[in-house]
């Protein structure tokens, strides 16, 4: 089944009955949702509740043994990393996964490898239209790096990076690939208010001006109250809550869940 061209307002991600279970743990639990293309759509919930499992189900890492995935008018049981960045879906984790040895730009520019064309050897020489075609990736990266407002530590490896600015890098890499949906988990954790109100403002930017759709995991519920369009609620692996922000604070069940009433 081919993919089909999804417009704004219309469905992107659907996700079916997907059912998780690690032996005789139950990780995620009939959990039925979508993503609408163009929103910023939050997975909220205690520690535990399967939160990352559902991204890491979405984009390829765990294969639900129940239910299916549908993106773009493709159905699925089982979708390989790889196969998801192919088709868009972009993804940064809870803990930074860069090469902290590698520079601010080289790290955003493995972001678009699945972008080049040029053949191993054209590469390795570097000649020609593999020259070419590095030079206008650059180009890219670097747009990407103002955006980010990062021009500064361009040439800095990352690993001397202050934790916030290297969740900045993540994200740059992220959108290097040019992803129709990003996941983004945690991002951020860790931060100080200055460091949350700057990621907050990025998020929305890049939701707004690349019309990238955001699928988040965060923690702060001030955060996620303001910045998204709708929100679901795990807990134990299971659906307690789903809707605007106003319909999710008033929401008994994930009151009780927020405040320990089950935990």
């Amino acid at each position: 089944m081919t993919q089909q061209e999804v417009k704004p307002g219309e469905i992107l991600l659907q996700v079916d009955d997907i059912s998780l279970s690690f032996g005789a743990v139950r990780a995620i639990s009939d959990v039925s949702f979508d993503i609408m293309k163009g929103e910023v759509r939050a997975i909220i919930g205690p520690n535990g509740a399967g939160k990352t499992s559902m991204l890491n189900c979405i984009n390829g890492f765990y294969h639900p043994q129940q239910g299916t995935i549908t993106y773009k008018g493709q159905t699925r049981s089982q979708m390989k990393p790889f196969e998801a960045a192919a088709q868009g879906i972009g993804r940064t984790f809870q803990n930074v996964a860069l090469f902290r040895g590698m520079s601010t730009l080289d790290n955003i520019m493995t972001g678009r490898n699945l972008k080049m064309k040029s053949s191993l050897f054209s590469s390795m020489i570097w000649w020609g239209s593999a020259q070419k075609e590095e030079m206008q990736h650059r180009r890219y990266v670097e747009d990407i790096i103002n955006f980010l407002e990062i021009e500064a530590i361009r040439k800095t490896p990352v690993g001397r990076l202050p934790y916030g600015l290297q969740k900045r890098v993540e994200l740059g890499r992220a959108l290097a690939a040019e992803p129709e949906l990003l996941l983004l988990d945690e991002p951020m954790a860790g931060m100080n208010v200055e460091e949350k109100e700057d990621m907050c403002r990025f998020i929305l930017d890049v939701n707004d001006e690349f019309g990238t759709t955001i699928c988040l995991i965060e923690h702060d519920m001030g955060v996620v109250m303001d910045i998204s369009d709708r929100v679901m609620v795990l807990d134990y692996g299971g659906k307690i809550g789903d809707g605007v922000p106003e319909e999710v604070r008033a929401n008994q069940k994930v009151i009780d869940a927020y405040l320990g009433g089950g935990h």
